[in-house]
């Protein structure tokens, strides 16, 4: 029985990232899009979530300091969710709401993207992060599950709303992942061209 369900908990992952492959690739590229334009104007990527989502958006900074695949100059990005000390400050002199709009009106510029990660979308401090982006006339790529929550009201024509189609957030998570991963390959096949592996293969006689 448990091995069963192990099996089905892989199937169920495989079917929604297969639906999602058809139905997200546009907003995906969308949300690549505006990335690599922050990023490549001057701009930077200010990536926030809480729990399992704040783990994604710290995977994504490094992977864009750092490298995601290949190497490649630095790219500009700060999780929100990784200073202990700046958000237990802000949760006890102001309120846990306030943890990470600060940071956006502390750090953001117009030009700048918000990447926010919330599997409900309702949760009151990614809706205050939300809402300084914009003060700030930054470009919100917000990626959500179910049908958005509250978010999804909040967020204007300029902004990008990678919204996944199911209510279990282990199954949402599990496709922001490969959606980050998408954009950080997008970023790069822009910036670097793509792998040579796959210029061999199309330059290779049929």
């Amino acid at each position: 029985m448990l091995l069963q369900r192990i099996q089905q908990q892989f199937i169920d992952s495989a079917d929604l990232k297969y639906q999602c492959a058809q139905s997200l690739a546009p907003v995906v590229e969308a949300a690549t899009t505006a990335v690599l334009a922050s990023v490549t104007g001057g701009g930077k990527v200010l990536t926030c979530g809480n729990g399992a989502s704040a783990a994604a958006a710290q995977h994504f900074a490094a992977s864009f300091v750092g490298r995601y695949e290949r190497e490649r100059p630095e790219l500009a990005a700060f999780s929100l969710s990784s200073d202990a000390a700046v958000l237990t400050g802000i949760a006890t002199d102001f309120d846990a709401r306030s943890i990470f709009a600060r940071q956006v009106r502390a750090l953001g510029h117009a030009g700048d993207v918000l990447l926010a990660l919330s599997t409900s979308g309702s949760s009151a401090n990614m809706l205050a992060a939300v809402e300084a982006a914009h003060e700030r006339d930054m470009t919100v790529v917000a990626l959500t599950g179910a049908r958005g929550g509250r978010l999804a009201q909040m967020l204007r024509d300029t902004d990008v709303h990678v919204c996944v189609p199911h209510e279990l957030p282990a199954r949402i998570l599990e496709v922001h992942h490969i959606v980050l991963h998408c954009i950080c390959d997008g970023v790069d096949a822009q910036l670097l061209g793509l792998p040579d592996e796959l210029n061999n293969e199309q330059e290779s006689p049929s």
